[in-house]
């Protein structure tokens, strides 16, 4: 008797068991249907990503706020017959080749470079439009970004938000035009390096071989000098603690390294002018070749 009865309670635990097991695994179907279904109200989706309402894509990277492409990039469409403009925006840090970390904004070169090739063989897309409020970063990113807008065919402007320090004056200078809001700034300073430094004559040579690459690429992009803008570089009468110097608006533009002050109005007003008139060269060009083919042909 004790062993069947025994038997019954083993069998009766199962049973209960089973469907407790049974409950917990529809509650759990239940919350991942409930989930699924916050995600597509939210637009949340997948591969660790978490995508916000605008359509930018914020990375869960160990506590640092990475934003990805989209985030800081937009496409005005142009409507009342406007022309089609790509925006990007360079904000917080420019990263180099390790990953930052910390909650630090950054802008990825590994992002921006094969976009902005995007960009130069999308037909459709007219200008870019680049605004800019950072702080700095990797030289070699930096310069990277700096020579890719700077080699793109369409017409492209620039916009100083706020700051555009270090490798953030290649950045604004870059472009065909650029202008800057009477309250942003850009600090013009040596080259640093962290980490190990090796005290010798090679090091010092290649910290000039490096602020001869920065120095050429502004200087042959803008009005001011190569020779001014090294000793605004090393300027040693405006900040206690540092070489260099900060330049605030209206200064920038006197001292030739930005071509306009102004804001969004005149940035997007320049850059739809420019690309009616490269319309207009296009045109002419192209009237002009057809006039050639129709007088060769004539004289066969």
């Amino acid at each position: 008797m004790g062993k069947r009865k025994m038997k019954n309670r083993n069998k009766q635990t199962e049973k209960w068991n089973a469907e407790d097991g049974g409950k917990q695994i529809s509650e759990v179907n239940s919350m991942n249907e409930e989930n699924a279904r916050k995600r597509e109200k939210t637009d949340v989706p997948v591969n660790g990503m978490e995508r916000t309402q605008n359509g930018g894509e914020r990375v869960q990277n160990g506590g640092n706020e990475a934003f990805g492409l989209d985030y800081a990039q937009a496409t005005l469409d142009g409507g009342n017959g406007k022309h089609k403009i790509h925006l990007l925006s360079i904000i917080g840090e420019v990263e180099g080749h390790e990953n930052l970390s910390g909650n630090t904004k950054v802008t990825k070169y590994d992002q921006i470079l094969p976009r902005l090739a995007e960009l130069e063989d999308d037909d459709s897309v007219e200008g870019l439009l680049v605004l800019l409020n950072t702080s700095g970063g990797d030289v070699d990113a930096g310069l990277a970004i700096a020579e890719m807008i700077a080699s793109l065919s369409m017409p492209t402007v620039s916009l100083v938000l706020g700051g555009s320090h270090s490798i953030g004056v290649p950045l604004a200078v870059s472009t065909d035009h650029s202008f800057i809001v009477p309250t942003g700034t850009m600090m013009v300073h040596p080259v640093r390096m962290t980490g190990m430094v090796i005290g010798a004559v090679q090091t010092y040579d290649y910290f000039e071989m490096i602020q001869d690459r920065i120095l050429s690429f502004v200087s042959g992009h803008s009005q001011i000098s190569y020779e001014r803008l090294r000793s605004l570089m090393l300027n040693t009468e405006m900040m206690t603690k540092d070489l260099g110097t900060v330049l605030v608006g209206g200064e920038a533009v006197q001292e030739g390294l930005i071509d306009e002050c102004g804001g969004i109005r005149e940035a997007l007003a320049w850059l739809n002018r420019a690309i009616d008139g490269k319309k207009q060269e296009i045109d002419a060009h192209d009237r002009m070749t057809k006039t050639d083919f129709s007088e060769n042909l004539k004289r066969k």
